[in-house]
């Protein structure tokens, strides 16, 4: 490890590593670390297809097709009353190879990605843990940090990427973390052998389950070797009632969703009961002279469409191209390193505003479907990811009204 590096990216999660890459590549001393032991847990497993194109920047598209992981095909919603929608099948939408995606196990997905920033010249370190990120005023300008062997180091860099997740360093450091209001949930999750899973095509398919009481929802992604990565998520103030353990409220609401009943009656759990608080967010300020936010350290939306890794690839080079154009000029200020954040904030919002109708008890996105047919293509390459576009939020000329519509009469 050198004292001196161009860049110092914090994280070896996607965001991190896409950027550490990139910016590697073109040749700048990179130096990219990691607090836990590669290969590390992470929760997080149903890419979207528009993963496919930051995957390819980074030459790893065949790697992680061969890699073995399920391929998903199509996504799916039962509602509260246990009705399933049809898949909405990908390839059906666009026949490219790049609508189909994986379902990943997130320790090898996550280490794959690690080992390519090395591969392209980034000095890689696990275990590692950022002590401080060290400031001018308003300026970044390096890292204390305590390697493997508990050997302390104080490290300069032009350009310090955060993507430390939802430890948020540099955000919370400033003050720049904002839980979202109206979307304060938890999740509690574990992994399951040989739960029940749909033929053909829609056998790897993210499923998305509603409780009956609407309060809460399931998802259900299938993993490679039989396992199923299965969680819950709900208002923090609704699951977290303080009277149950998280493994009892898992199960308790397990019971409120017929669908994942049936789906876990040949099941056997084979991990532990895990929990996180308050993983929607956003930042209020995401780059400034020296640093620049990535990945969850940007901000988080929601699970329910799958956005968070394909999200976290694209900021990581999108602030890695940033780099590379401000290092040549020799341009470090918050301008130039986040440069891609406003484009990105509005392309990424329509997710977000898919995320709203989607804890909106008093509409159902199937009734709007059928009075308004024309939009079919435009949700499903939502579903995709393909947000970054002009016209990828027409849909909602015609949702807006019908949700507020639909909300309006509930309340008479």
């Amino acid at each position: 490890m050198e004292s001196q590096y161009d860049v110092v990216v914090i994280g070896g999660g996607p965001g991190g590593t896409a950027a550490a890459a990139t910016v590697a590549e073109a040749g700048l001393r990179t130096l990219l670390v990691e607090r836990e032991p590669m290969p590390r847990f992470h929760v997080g497993e149903s890419l979207m297809p528009e993963v496919y194109w930051p995957l390819e920047r980074l030459g790893m598209v065949d790697r992680i097709r061969e890699a073995g992981f399920v391929n998903k095909e199509s996504v799916q919603f039962v509602s509260a009353n246990g009705k399933e929608s049809a898949p909405f099948y990908f390839r059906q939408h666009d026949e490219r190879e790049c609508s189909t995606t994986w379902q990943v196990e997130r320790a090898e997905f996550d280490q794959m990605l690690f080992d390519r920033a090395e591969e392209l010249g980034a000095d890689c370190y696990d275990d590692t843990r950022i002590l401080d990120i060290r400031m001018e005023g308003e300026r970044a300008t390096g890292v204390l940090l305590r390697d493997s062997k508990g050997t302390e180091h104080e490290i300069q860099a032009k350009v310090v990427v955060d993507a430390s997740g939802q430890q948020s360093l540099i955000a919370n450091k400033l003050k720049l973390k904002e839980v979202d209001p109206n979307l304060k949930k938890i999740a509690i999750w574990s992994y399951y052998k040989n739960a029940l899973r749909d033929d053909g095509e829609n056998e790897g398919a993210t499923i998305i389950l509603q409780c009956e009481h609407r309060k809460a929802w399931f998802w259900f992604i299938p993993q490679s070797r039989g396992v199923t990565s299965i969680g819950c998520v709900g208002d923090r103030s609704f699951l977290l009632d303080g009277k149950q353990s998280p493994t009892e409220i898992f199960e308790r609401e397990v019971l409120n969703c017929p669908g994942m009943v049936r789906r876990l009656e040949p099941a056997t759990r084979v991990g532990d009961i895990r929990l996180t608080k308050e993983f929607s967010y956003t930042t209020k300020q995401h780059s400034g002279e020296g640093w620049v936010l990535v990945g969850d350290a940007f901000g988080f939306i929601d699970p329910v469409y799958s956005s968070g890794v394909y999200f976290a690839l694209e900021m990581g080079i999108r602030a890695g191209d940033a780099i590379i154009e401000g290092h040549a000029k020799g341009d470090y200020s918050g301008d130039q390193l986040g440069k891609w954040a406003e484009e990105f904030k509005s392309g990424s919002r329509w997710i977000r505003k898919l995320v709203d109708v989607f804890y909106t008890p008093e509409f159902s996105i199937g009734r709007f479907l059928k009075a308004h047919p024309q939009h079919q293509g435009n949700l499903v390459d939502l579903l995709i990811g393909r947000t970054f576009h002009d016209g990828a939020g027409k849909i909602f000329d015609d949702l807006d009204p019908a949700l507020k519509m639909a909300v309006e009469e509930a309340r008479k």
